[in-house]
């Protein structure tokens, strides 16, 4: 019977094997045994997909036009230089909603959308969101409705997939290359604050951000966002922001949303070394250990413990801090989600709720008050504030959420995230606190930031 099979087996070889090797010297019969094209899909999502062109007006300071004699005896002004930036764009919605990557648009004064018709709308910013390197856009005083991207499932892809990157790299108009998916969930890319990309050999180049990645379906995958590259240049490894991250962001724009609304586990996650895997007895550093919980958090009231391993989300695995952030900040608000923890030897599942963290009156300023805080933004920390700049959700506080290029917040080393924790001995708790201390005249300023964990008392003179 065995000897049978293999003869038939030979036999169903050999057959294959031999028209197939005078099919190679074969010259085509018709179009269709040599044609391969990827037009339909392009013809299908191509005019979606648009070009974005950001400015914004910067000034040209000269130290000494700050000196009225000067301007008087020698006349002039500071003089204003407009920086542009080129990117691209989807539309995801049929009345006019586009997304890009944050960066394309980031601090613009104007911004315009160049259709694939040639056609250009100016745009407003409707949610502009850093943590993602996402930002969602409307086209100005529109009526009609625009040809709009369908958005596909990331979680879907696998790798050696086709896929297609739409954009307009170096300006010069809408271009399309094609590749493969090369990784589903690169974490040590060191671009956004959450690390989970599709990695691509599809050529993208400086302007392609914010573009299109489709599948084979002319399905939205991913936002083009970034490179490796030693030369400036496409070299085979692009990075795209996965769509389901992309449709957390566009379902908050959506709502009304300004800002991005994301569940809070209300837990501190720390990498798996291969220290701690040896003394965990694990065969490989793959997971999330918690470090910490926040009490009354979603995690605490779900019975997450400090050392509990973290290894799944919904049945996703997670192999590392940034692969739970994302499978977590991609869960819609309300309801819960299931959370696989390593406890004692055993897996056990605890169903966490999806809500997002506590929010209290920000209370934001920039300080423009003669001190070292002179241009800074600050305002009084939240557990949602704390969640978003990625600090201690438990600290307390003022805390520094932006410094203007060239203030003086800045020459005197002031950074974002930065808490404000005394003034001149003065205990500093909310923003009206800090407002109230930097009003009072003062030859030395006495402060006292946490940063990174740690405090650091200095002493600034001005």
């Amino acid at each position: 019977m065995v000897a049978r099979l293999i003869a038939r087996v030979s036999v169903v070889v050999a057959s294959l094997c031999a028209p197939a090797m005078a099919q190679d010297a074969r010259v085509p019969s018709s179009a269709g045994e040599i044609r391969l094209s990827y037009a339909p899909v392009v013809k299908r999502v191509a005019p979606a997909v648009v070009n974005v062109y950001a400015a914004r007006v910067i000034e040209n300071r000269v130290p000494m036009f700050d000196d009225p004699i000067f301007r008087r005896f020698f006349g002039g002004s500071p003089r204003e230089q407009v920086q542009r930036s080129l990117g691209s764009g989807v539309i995801i919605d049929s009345a006019g909603l586009v997304v890009t990557n944050f960066h394309v648009i980031e601090n613009a004064d104007q911004i315009r959308i160049s259709l694939a018709d040639k056609r250009e709308f100016e745009a407003d910013i409707v949610l502009k969101d850093q943590r993602s390197d996402l930002a969602v856009l409307r086209l100005k005083d529109v009526r009609e409705r625009f040809a709009a991207i369908e958005l596909g499932d990331s979680d879907a892809l696998q790798v050696g997939d086709v896929v297609l990157a739409l954009g307009n790299p170096f300006g010069v108009g809408q271009t399309v290359t094609h590749g493969i998916v090369s990784a589903v969930a690169r974490t040590q890319v060191g671009i956004t604050d959450y690390q989970f990309f599709i990695q691509t050999d599809a050529a993208i180049n400086p302007g392609n951000s914010g573009g299109a990645l489709v599948d084979l379906s002319g399905q939205l995958v991913g936002i083009n966002t970034a490179i490796f590259s030693r030369s400036g240049g496409s070299q085979g490894i692009g990075f795209a922001i996965p769509v389901n991250m992309v449709r957390a962001v566009i379902a908050s724009a959506q709502g009304g949303s300004a800002v991005v609304r994301r569940p809070w586990l209300g837990a501190k996650l720390q990498a798996i070394t291969p220290e701690i895997a040896e003394s965990l007895n694990l065969k490989r550093p793959v997971g999330a250990l918690v470090s910490s919980v926040v009490t009354r958090s979603p995690a605490a009231r779900a019975g997450l413990r400090t050392g509990d391993l973290v290894v799944s989300v919904d049945g996703q695995e997670v192999d590392d801090v940034n692969a739970f952030d994302y499978r977590f900040a991609t869960k819609p608000l309300g309801g819960q989600t299931h959370i696989g923890v390593m406890r004692g030897g055993r897996e056990i599942k605890l169903a966490v709720a999806l809500e997002s963290a506590p929010e209290t009156p920000r209370d934001e300023a920039l300080i423009k008050a003669r001190s070292p805080l002179l241009g800074a933004k600050v305002a009084t920390l939240s557990p949602a504030l704390a969640d978003e700049l990625r600090l201690d959700t438990e600290s307390k506080g003022v805390v520094v959420t932006d410094v203007e290029n060239g203030s003086t917040a800045q020459s005197f080393g002031l950074q974002k995230g930065d808490i404000v924790l005394a003034v001149n001995n003065a205990k500093i708790e909310t923003t009206q606190d800090l407002l109230r201390a930097l009003s009072q005249s003062s030859r030395l300023w006495r402060l006292t930031i946490q940063r990174g964990g740690q405090q650091i008392s200095a002493v600034f003179s001005g």
